[in-house]
């Protein structure tokens, strides 16, 4: 385990990168705007779900192969611009409905929901696990914490525990713009009532979020 002073090094230093506005939290904001405050939170759940499975792979050296592999990085890296695109396509195509308020009652009603959350979370998910340099981050920046000469399986535990702290605080610094969004939305939705028209602000932040993986 990391001393008590590693950890709270560890933990400063996570909060002040993940208090930098990025990619994934302006996903969540623009799904929690369009769909509401269940849309966004499910978003950040399965946002950090890749995460704790970056963190987990650099605890036993997958993230590194994907770090110092070119064509998988590329691979991913393209696959995940890839899977933006189609969101940005259907963000496109049709009027932004999806949303989790629990409202309507009845066993179809219930089983289009179920299946609503799920495609918010695989998408969430997908979104950034195809997103290789959240290996590269953690191949640079977890094993700085480590303890110095510690055996491979004690630095194995100290990655998996950091990997885990480093999730905690990532989720809820999303969940906060998830709720932001959220909040955000229904007052759209109170000043202009139809939110449609957002579908296009959406699907571009997609494509940005798409060039940006590329390109950055």
């Amino acid at each position: 385990m990391p001393d008590p002073s590693t950890l709270g090094l560890f933990v400063v230093a996570s909060i002040a990168l993940i208090a930098v506005p990025g990619p994934n939290g302006l996903f969540i904001l623009t799904r929690s705007i369009a769909g509401g405050r269940g849309v966004g939170l499910v978003s950040a759940i399965g946002i950090e779900i890749a995460t704790l499975v970056y963190a987990a792979g650099s605890a036993f050296g997958v993230a590194e192969l994907i770090a110092r592999s070119p064509l998988a990085f590329q691979v991913l890296t393209y696959a995940g611009a890839a899977y933006l695109v189609h969101l940005a396509v259907k963000a496109f195509g049709r009027p932004l409905t999806v949303t989790m308020t629990g409202a309507m009652a009845g066993p179809m009603n219930d089983t289009v929901e179920r299946t609503s959350r799920w495609k918010v979370l695989r998408d969430g998910t997908v979104v950034n696990l195809l997103n290789p340099k959240v290996a590269l981050f953690f191949v640079a920046f977890l094993p700085q914490f480590v303890t110095p000469g510690a055996a491979p399986g004690d630095a194995r535990l100290e990655l998996l525990v950091l990997g885990l702290v480093f999730f905690v605080l990532a989720l809820v610094m999303d969940i906060g713009y998830a709720l932001a969004g959220a909040g955000a939305g229904a007052w759209i939705r109170r000043r202009g009532g139809a939110i449609g028209w957002l579908r296009w602000p959406v699907g571009a932040t997609y494509l940005g979020i798409a060039a940006f993986a590329v390109l950055a």
